[in-house]
């Protein structure tokens, strides 16, 4: 298995430099053609790019590997766990499957960022625990099989919080710390910060993240990407180790909004045995498919919620005035804009929080048989082999853990639990009240906390509402404050309303065009002229 050394990883960057994107077997019959640049680069560019015959699939992915030998380990971003030894024969055997059909799969290429909890079949799944190292399954999660099959590459398994316990910090026992690319300073929060500061970086084309309160949206906010956090129930979460599976759900992390919803597409796999959840998805997604909603006026005549019971909660000066401009920039775009309230909030979201971990992490662990270094929780415990930073958690979710259907407050699934019907009826009323179609608040209301700042987790609303109710809820890019620091604006939608939320947040993001490069991550420097 190919791991993060940095001798390893400059050999990659080797090699690119001899047959990266636009080498000489492609430019000899295309010399008027630059060279493709990965940077930001999207999935139809991509794509684009292959049509073209200015990039192999090969070349693209030596490509994304040269830009992680060249900055992951150099300026300590740390976003990357380990490297898929077998993404460049899979590059190849798409480029041989594409000379001999001339067709490309719906995500042909697309080369993912995968977060360390999600089972990717031969290739180590650790879920940033050292307990694990070394361990690889045999089977891939349900949406990781199912991107693989559209013609996605699992370039390399990104860092997370060990076992997803933070929402501020991704640090783990194989990685150590990530950063955040606009500011190495400070943090891209957890758990999903790998994945959000490897794609913020172009060290892929698109990524995975898994979110249990904060998780996905969190991070893309902090480092200027789009984040989904889909209905809970539309996406299988089989093959994932589990925080609460209650709350748990994967989702796309990507640098715009089209990327994320290609993603969502092939993800959105209908009912999985494996995961009853998805039962209440069924017959949920749209027959046209999510990518039809990708409308640039989609916001004209749209009516939209500001939830003030959120934006005003002590909201940093720099993070309010971008998102009364995002008021100002949603009205431009056509939609009408209302601030609504949702009465007696805090009573209606009270109590919603209770441990599972243990029982469902327990559950994980089993299932992967006799090869997993360890069987259960408890083990991980005895051993020592956990970062410092999660030693209270485990202890307190050893020592406290319910099963799901436990009488504690809050317990159960977002669909059979008292507590949490109601609090999504509170939500949905609302809506339906003001006739809006998403609500609307910043991500944070404060920047991203310095690095070693955990007094600095101030301001994240996005594990208020969606994780317990299971709605929708989507960060794009809305502006950046000190030094550079992202900010993020989320949509929270309907449930299974996807469609609705891609078509707002597409529209909002093809207005203002908030997303910008992180500096400190460039292109590399181009190769000379063949001759």
């Amino acid at each position: 298995m190919l791991t993060r050394a940095t001798s390893l990883l400059l050999a990659l960057f080797c090699a690119f430099l001899a047959t990266g994107c636009g080498s000489q077997s492609t430019r000899e019959h295309h010399a008027a053609r630059p060279p493709f640049e990965v940077t930001e680069a999207s999935i139809a560019e991509v794509q684009q790019a292959l049509r073209e015959g200015s990039c192999t699939c090969e070349q693209l992915v030596l490509a994304y590997q040269a830009r992680i030998a060249a900055y992951d380990q150099l300026t300590k971003l740390n976003a990357i766990v380990v490297l898929n030894p077998s993404a460049v024969e899979t590059a190849r055997q798409l480029d041989a499957e594409y000379r001999r059909t001339g067709q490309l799969r719906p995500l042909h290429c697309t080369a993912l960022i995968v977060k360390d909890n999600f089972n990717t079949a031969g290739l180590q799944t650790a879920a940033g625990s050292r307990a694990l190292k070394g361990f690889a399954p045999d089977t891939d999660a349900t949406v990781v099989n199912a991107l693989k099959a559209a013609g996605a590459i699992v370039l390399a398994k990104s860092n997370m919080a060990e076992w997803a316990f933070s929402p501020m910090v991704s640090i783990s026992s194989l990685a150590g710390e990530t950063r955040n690319p606009y500011n190495l300073a400070h943090v891209p929060a957890g758990s999903s910060g790998g994945t959000a500061a490897a794609v913020a970086a172009s060290f892929g084309t698109a990524g995975l993240g898994t979110d249990t309160g904060n998780s996905i949206r969190g991070p893309s906010s902090h480092t200027a990407l789009v984040g989904f956090r889909p209905t809970l129930g539309l996406l299988s979460r089989a093959g994932i180790a589990p925080l609460y599976l209650r709350n748990d759900t994967g989702g796309p992390m990507a640098r715009s909004v089209a990327d994320a919803t290609r993603l969502l597409e092939v993800m959105a796999t209908g009912p999985d045995p494996a995961d009853a959840l998805t039962t209440y998805g069924a017959g949920k997604r749209p027959t046209q498919g999510y990518q039809a909603s990708l409308d640039p006026k989609g916001l004209q005549g749209a009516r939209i919620g500001v939830l003030r019971t959120l934006s005003e909660r002590s909201p940093d000066p720099q993070v309010k005035a971008l998102f009364e401009r995002a008021v100002a920039d949603l009205r431009r775009a056509g939609a009408t804009v209302v601030d609504v309230e949702i009465p007696a909030f805090d009573q209606v979201s009270a109590d919603q929080w209770c441990s599972v971990f243990k029982h469902d992490i327990n559950q994980y662990l089993a299932a992967l048989g006799p090869r997993s270094p360890v069987q259960n929780i408890d083990q991980v415990l005895a051993s020592g082999t956990y970062s410092p930073y999660i030693k209270e958690n485990l202890q307190d979710e050893l020592a406290h853990g319910v099963r799901p259907r436990d009488s504690q407050a809050g317990c159960g699934e977002a669909y059979t639990a008292p507590r949490r019907i109601a609090f999504r009826q509170a939500v949905t009323a609302v809506m339906d009240q003001y006739q809006v179609g998403a609500l609307v608040y910043p991500t944070w209301n404060n920047p991203p906390a310095r690095i070693g700042d955990f007094k600095g987790y101030q301001g994240d609303n996005s594990q208020l509402i969606a994780p317990h109710t299971g709605q929708p809820a989507f960060t794009v890019p809305m502006g950046f404050t000190y030094e550079q620091l992202p900010a993020g604006l989320q949509f929270l939608g309907r449930s299974f309303d996807e469609a609705t939320l891609i078509k707002y947040t597409y529209a909002y993001e093809q207005a203002t065009h908030h997303r910008q490069a992180p500096a400190r991550f460039p292109a590399l420097p181009a190769k000379g002229p063949v001759k």
